[in-house]
């Protein structure tokens, strides 16, 4: 435990890191390091998000997910929607005074970030800000100490990839489609990160903000840089390009010792790990003090997530 304790030195911790009981997804009874975190970096400030003017630069606004890559969400991005997207119906600016739409109140953003968007929010920039989330707000991520390895892999679901050193978590897939459609941007800042007012500031893309962790679970060779701890357990480290045609489906590889490790998706990718090798842990929100992550499996009670919003558990 010391070496977990280590890793998350850095974050904002409620409580833990401490060894409890688990139930992972696959029925395994095993030990935990359970840890509570607040999703508060404290190595930068996350944002800003969206532009409010067309004649904005890219330090006001954040990135999106373009063509594979990853695009400055500036001004004049948002100019050019309509021609990107090939569709006229985009408009989130007015002409005139070049102002730009976007969510600036916690009433706005929740009615804008969900899948069914209040068609008063077409055409917005959407984004929440962490003043958004309640100062008590904390997350209990129960990850298993040991791996528990899996006959095939099983997607991301409600738990997310893992979580960051810096307490903030590794979430899934941003639903990209779900966004567009109801003509919004919900745009990340520059480190792959944007706010959901139910669990706070989490990532959809890993861009270096992450590089200087202050510690690490496992040996890392020069190249390795440990980002964070799936939630099977695995160690994820940072994008490596030179391996790329070495990577599995989930984004992983056995090394040379035999273990595995998750190396994160390239930014524009919008996937940091593409499935679980190992049966999951949980992540517990409003109390919950048990994990069995059996139980966890599926779509969430409410159907689909939000946009732009990690699922809650």
């Amino acid at each position: 435990m010391s070496l977990v304790k280590a890793f998350f030195s850095e974050a904002t911790v409620v409580a833990g890191p401490e060894i409890v009981e688990c139930t992972l997804s696959g029925g395994t009874e095993s030990s935990c390091f359970s840890i509570t975190v607040k999703p508060e970096p404290k190595a930068y400030t996350p944002g800003p998000w969206c532009p409010t003017n067309v004649s904005d630069g890219a330090d006001k606004g954040g990135i999106w997910f373009l063509d594979g890559g990853i695009t400055d969400v500036d001004g004049a991005f948002i100019t050019q929607l309509a021609e990107i997207y090939g569709d006229t119906n985009w408009q989130l600016y007015d002409e005139e005074t070049g102002e730009i739409r976007y969510t600036g109140t916690l009433e706005a953003c929740e009615a804008a970030a969900r899948p069914d968007v209040d068609e008063a929010y077409y055409n917005y920039c959407v984004q929440c800000l962490p003043e958004y989330v309640p100062g008590d707000a904390a997350v209990t991520y129960v990850i298993p100490l040991e791996p528990v390895m899996m006959d095939a892999p099983s997607d991301l679901g409600q738990a997310g990839s893992g979580l960051a050193w810096n307490g903030v978590r590794l979430d899934g897939p941003a639903p990209v489609s779900a966004i567009l459609g109801a003509y919004t941007i919900a745009p990340f800042d520059d480190c792959g990160g944007h706010v959901n007012p139910h669990v706070g500031y989490h990532y959809h893309a890993v861009t270096g903000c992450l590089d200087d962790g202050p510690a690490t679970t496992v040996e890392t060779t020069e190249k390795d840089i440990q980002i964070g701890i799936a939630m099977d357990g695995f160690p994820i480290m940072a994008h490596r390009d030179d391996l790329l045609s070495q990577l599995d489906a989930c984004n992983g590889m056995a090394t040379e010792s035999g273990s595995y490790r998750y190396y994160a998706g390239v930014p524009g990718a919008n996937a940091i790990l593409g499935c679980h090798v190992a049966e999951v842990g949980c992540t517990l929100e409003d109390g919950a003090q048990v994990c069995d992550a059996s139980a966890r499996r599926g779509p969430p009670p409410g159907g689909a997530r939000p946009a732009g919003a990690p699922a809650k558990d």
